[in-house]
């Protein structure tokens, strides 16, 4: 029982310090950001990100309502930034547009997420 009692220590030790290591990278913000709406057609996305992205295995797609591909499929990540991938627009007709992102981050942690926004006029 006693030598029980000494590990655990240890294991919440293990836990708190793989834990940093162990997380995968987020996106932090976009614009147009998530959710939102404009009033303009932007004429790029941007998504930023907590780590750095390898440009071969990252990619973002821009969908309209009917999940067709309408953006001009020049996704990059910024050669300036590592953290920042972007696509270029098309001019967008009024409506919900949603965004899918994939990326692999440098420390070869696969992500992937969606979300929307609105063009109104």
């Amino acid at each position: 029982m006693k030598r029980w009692m000494r590990m655990v220590p240890l294991a919440v030790l293990a836990l708190t310090m793989a834990s940093p290591v162990a997380a995968h990278t987020r996106m932090e913000r976009s614009v147009p950001a998530a959710d939102s709406t404009v009033v303009v057609s932007p004429p790029r996305l941007t998504l930023w990100f907590s780590e750095r992205l390898e440009p071969a295995f990252s990619k973002v797609q821009v969908l309209n309502s009917a999940g067709k591909q309408v953006d001009k499929d020049d996704a990059q990540v910024d050669p300036d930034d590592g953290k920042q991938i972007g696509v270029s627009l098309p001019e967008l007709a009024a409506g919900t547009y949603r965004v899918h992102w994939r990326v692999l981050s440098v420390d070869s942690h696969v992500n992937e997420g969606d979300f929307t926004f609105d063009v109104r006029p």
